[in-house]
């Protein structure tokens, strides 16, 4: 008799770990959990480039600096710099990125 409520009872238990696992298994992949894990490792991800991306803009203004003092560019003149170009939005096609025939058939007729 003790033998058959230790089986009963060991069944049991397995049947209920195994339910609880199943459980665990379908509310894992339903479609609300899938989306919340999507976001959680994009925002990581996301996370991680700014970070590379500083650490890389840190890194070139650290070789930058190197490289100036290595070519004697420290001086007083450092701080001047041209003034940056300003963008002319009334340049002909070519120049705004649209891409055309350079010789359009159409004019000549």
């Amino acid at each position: 008799m003790f033998r058959r409520l230790f089986w009963f009872l060991t069944g049991a238990a397995t049947g209920v770990w195994a339910t609880t696992k199943v459980n665990r298994a379908l509310r894992r992949l339903s479609p609300e959990s899938l989306a919340a894990t999507a976001a959680d490792r994009a925002l990581e991800t996301g996370a991680r480039l700014r970070t590379f991306a500083h650490d890389v803009r840190a890194g070139m203004a650290q070789r930058e600096g190197e490289l100036q003092d290595a070519l004697g560019l420290t001086g007083a003149d450092d701080t001047r710099r041209p003034a940056p170009r300003e963008l002319d939005t009334d340049l002909p096609a070519p120049r705004r990125g649209i891409a055309y025939d350079a010789y359009d058939r159409k004019d000549d007729h």
